[in-house]
């Protein structure tokens, strides 16, 4: 879909000269060749306010960035996974305190590593079953091959546990995951991790249906994101943006060519924790969708009481006292973590403007959103270029964002 075109921002609550800034913000880190290109949009009251497209989508090529553009969204996924089996959880299939060893066997009898070294980690019995609770919080004990950080993660990486680049299956990759000891008890502490992807198994296991199909019978056809999915079909490929990262030297260095990327085909493996393509318009139908408590345009995803639970902070205190510091280019003091969302639980102790309630996420290569219902607002960050700890984009887009409230 395309969005239409900018309202009168005064007639929305936003002061239309301090949104300039967004603008601004965005044209000078193009022209300071700090990213590519990228698009802004902030709604509000269920209309665009501010949208802005600046710099290029594929440098090599000279394509302009535009309003259309398609991102990869990367754990901007994992909400709509998180939604996905949510719409499970109101059909009565399971509760959220229900062992995912009802569906998954191959999670029984789990262990958790407490020392040792490369060639013999010392494990303990696990104290109970990972919940679904403990998977949409990452709370599992499980963990990403990525994150350098612990004997667990290098195992993850000798084994093949890596949802983006596996050639085999989303079921097999979820039993190599589930044949590796876990990095802490379930429920003891949050640690980012695969959880959204063996959520997306479940959804598949659940419902009898791919997950990918489901994705796209239940969610995105019904809310008309026409342009989100695993891979891109052909006449998308001209829309599809580059991936970068920062030179050694400083500039851009090229890691994913639009024209000959994985995702021009289809996926072996479908990733729910962070294997969607999208565009700035299709993720708002899903922001507006959250904002409007689980319907949009006639259609119910889910209901409210849902809605409500899935965006309140499910961790005993905030991320910092479930042994997560800091989180990416923040503190994570402050903030909690719902069921597939960061809350937002006090900006003073999270040292930045925002509202006590609103919920958000971000992508690996840089792309951010974020839902405060107290404001009726909904802010969307769409560019190229990992990690996303590179810039402090999100926190400075979130102060220019807010800046713009006048009512």
């Amino acid at each position: 879909m395309r969005l239409s075109p900018a309202a009168d921002p005064a007639r929305l609550g936003l002061c239309p000269t301090r949104l300039t800034r967004i603008a601004t913000w965005a044209d000078r880190l193009v022209s300071d060749n700090k990213l590519a290109g990228l698009v802004t949009m902030v709604a509000r009251r269920g209309e665009v306010a501010h949208l802005h497209a600046t710099g290029f989508a594929d440098l090599e090529r000279g394509t302009p960035m535009a309003a259309d553009t398609i991102f990869r969204i990367y754990s901007m996924t994992k909400p709509l996974t998180s939604l996905a089996i949510l719409m499970l959880y109101e059909e009565g299939r399971f509760q959220l305190d229900d062992s995912i060893t009802r569906f998954l066997p191959c999670f029984r009898d789990m262990r958790v590593a407490v020392g040792g070294a490369r060639g013999k980690i010392d494990t303990v019995p696990a104290e109970r079953d990972i919940t679904f609770r403990d998977l949409l919080t990452h709370t599992s004990g499980l963990t990403y091959g990525f994150m350098h950080a612990t004997l667990v993660d290098a195992l993850y990486r000798e084994h093949g546990v890596d949802f983006q680049n596996a050639e085999s299956s989303l079921a097999e990759v979820v039993e190599q995951a589930a044949a590796l000891p876990l990095i802490a008890q379930p429920g003891r502490e949050w640690n980012y991790s695969i959880a959204t992807d063996v959520l997306g198994h479940l959804v598949a296991v659940i419902s009898g249906q791919a997950f990918d199909s489901f994705l796209r019978d239940r969610i995105l056809g019904p809310l008309g994101m026409r342009e989100t999915g695993f891979s891109l079909p052909d006449a998308q490929h001209p829309r599809f943006a580059a991936n970068y990262i920062r030179a050694p030297e400083g500039g851009l260095e090229l890691i994913d060519d639009p024209t000959m990327s994985p995702y021009l085909r289809p996926r072996p493996v479908c990733s729910g924790g962070g294997g969607l393509v999208s565009t700035v318009a299709d993720y708002w139908r899903f922001c507006q969708l959250m904002l409007n408590r689980g319907e949009l345009d006639g259609v119910r995803l889910l209901g409210r009481k849902t809605v409500a639970l899935m965006t309140a902070n499910h961790l005993r205190g905030d991320m910092a006292a479930m042994g997560q510091p800091r989180w990416s280019e923040t503190t994570a003091e402050g903030i909690g973590f719902g069921l597939g969302f960061s809350v937002m639980l006090d900006p003073a102790r999270a040292q930045i403007v925002g509202s006590a309630g609103e919920y958000a996420w971000g992508g690996a290569a840089s792309t951010a959103f974020w839902i405060d219902p107290a404001e009726d607002m909904a802010v969307i960050l769409m560019c190229q270029l990992m990690p996303s700890s590179t810039w402090p984009l999100r926190r400075e887009l979130r102060v220019l964002s807010y800046a713009a409230l006048i009512d």
